[in-house]
């Protein structure tokens, strides 16, 4: 049975950090491009960022850019978002999928995904 869970959400002031993982089970991790979706309330779920299967290649919507950093360690069949410089704005349901192509942040193409860990920011 895959399994993906996320792990490493919680309330922070803004300025502050966190860092997301995202473990899988079931599946081999290094076989699925792994990307990061956030769903805000009130708004449609957003992708944040992806990562490819040797993590040699990522990609970030414009907001996070620079300020957020994916990665993974296919050893510990884990992947990661740190996420630094936090905003108020960042609030939201940070959710970890699967997929087997990179290049696309259409949820749509993602076949696996978690329950989502929840991030606060307060301002």
């Amino acid at each position: 049975q895959v399994q993906v869970v996320e792990s490493g959400g919680g309330l922070v002031q803004a300025g502050g950090s966190l860092r997301l993982s995202c473990a899988a089970s079931g599946l081999i991790l290094s076989q699925y491009v792994v990307g990061w979706f956030r769903r805000a309330p009130g708004k449609e779920r957003e992708f944040v960022a992806a990562i490819t299967k040797v993590g040699l290649t990522t990609s970030y919507t414009d907001s996070v850019q620079g300020r957020f950093t994916i990665s993974r360690d296919n050893a510990k069949n884990t992947a990661y978002l740190q996420m630094n410089s936090l905003k108020p704005e960042d609030t939201a349901v940070y959710y970890c999928a699967a997929a087997d192509r990179y290049g696309s942040s259409a949820e749509d193409d993602y076949t696996y995904w978690g329950q989502g860990t929840q991030v606060t920011v307060s301002s």
